[in-house]
């Protein structure tokens, strides 16, 4: 059930509405378009990932708080994979990621990339200001920002966020790239799905978008926020098992794994071992979408990373490991691109 629906405003009935029962209130992915007062309207998507909720109870809370006044700009709202939240599942089984199937993926061809283009297609007719794409997370992670450019506008949107801003080039098909054709764009990473205090955050970034006029051209001052840039994405063979809680697999990583993510990594840290014997290695992908093998050392069975780095996203959650990754391995740049 890809088709996209469209919905002039935001139904009264969604306000008590839950994740899980969108399916059934809704039909299918939906597309609302929620007049406001002034200006070109903010695009938001939430739900592109099926059990990340906290988008969806964020627009809630936006809508309860101006369900007198009205917005002070129109929102375009995109409610994604209302399927797979009836399952509360990131996405179904034979589905293709909602956020990997945005023009410029490699899923060309399927329902869901059609349906992500038409989505495109109806946002830029309508030159929206801004973009936000509202996700969760499973490992312990500080809230921060995601862009595809390096852009004072994009930096300024992120910033709104949080400090902590990563720029990536790498999965293709997400729905900030796509956006960023258009406006300036930005992914936010809000924590654990489920968190009274991470919904609230998304709350002000959402209100705070809808008052802002525009973003300004001036760069940042290089104190006040600290850019990132991913350099690999890293993934457990498909033919390989994994544990954390010790039990015997092709890898076994160290239980507390999720505690390094944003943490700065020397060579040498450990990332947990392998089978004795066993001769899978840990699938390195670079922003180039290229393979490479340097990035981790396998001596004595061990699995230690071979530079330094910094990791986001580590999780112990075996199914997002398989669905998406075990994390990505990041580095600290400056404004220009260039290694700080």
């Amino acid at each position: 059930m890809t088709g996209l629906r469209r919905v002039e405003g935001f139904p009264a009935a969604l306000a008590a509405c839950r994740t899980g029962d969108l399916l059934r209130t809704l039909g299918g992915p939906t597309l609302f378009d929620i007049p406001g007062a002034r200006g070109r309207p903010l695009f938001v998507s939430v739900l592109l990932h099926g059990n990340e909720d906290t988008g969806f109870e964020a627009i809630k809370a936006v809508m309860a708080r101006h369900a007198t006044s009205g917005l002070p700009r129109p929102m375009l709202l995109f409610v994604g994979n209302v399927a797979a939240a009836a399952a509360n599942l990131r996405s179904l089984p034979g589905q293709v990621d909602y956020n990997r199937a945005w023009p410029g993926t490699a899923f060309t061809g399927t329902p869901e990339a059609a349906l992500m283009a038409e989505v495109v297609d109806a946002v830029r007719a309508r030159a929206p200001e801004f973009s936000i794409d509202i996700h969760n997370n499973t490992g312990l992670n500080p809230h921060y920002g995601c862009i595809n450019r390096l852009d004072d506008r994009y930096l300024h949107l992120a910033r709104l966020f949080g400090r902590t801003i990563v720029y990536f080039t790498a999965p293709h098909g997400v729905q900030s790239a796509a956006m960023a054709e258009l406006c300036p764009a930005v992914t936010v990473e809000c924590g654990k799905a489920g968190v009274a205090a991470n919904i609230a955050h998304a709350v002000d970034f959402v209100e705070a978008c809808l008052h802002l006029r525009e973003l300004p051209a001036t760069p940042l001052a290089a104190q006040d926020f600290d850019l990132l840039r991913t350099g690999w994405i890293v993934r457990v063979p498909s033919a390989a098992s994994l544990s954390f809680d010790g039990s015997a697999a092709d890898f076994v990583f160290r239980p507390d794994l999720d505690h390094l993510n944003f943490s700065e990594l020397v060579a040498g840290t450990s990332f947990g071992r392998r089978r004795a014997g066993a001769a899978h290695r840990l699938e390195i992908v670079d922003g180039g979408g290229g393979h490479i093998d340097e990035v981790f050392d396998y001596a004595g069975d061990a699995v230690r990373l071979a530079q330094a780095a910094i990791p986001a996203m580590l999780t112990r959650d075996v199914n997002a490991v398989r669905l998406d990754c075990l994390c990505y391995l990041m580095q600290r740049i400056a404004r220009d691109g260039r290694p700080a």
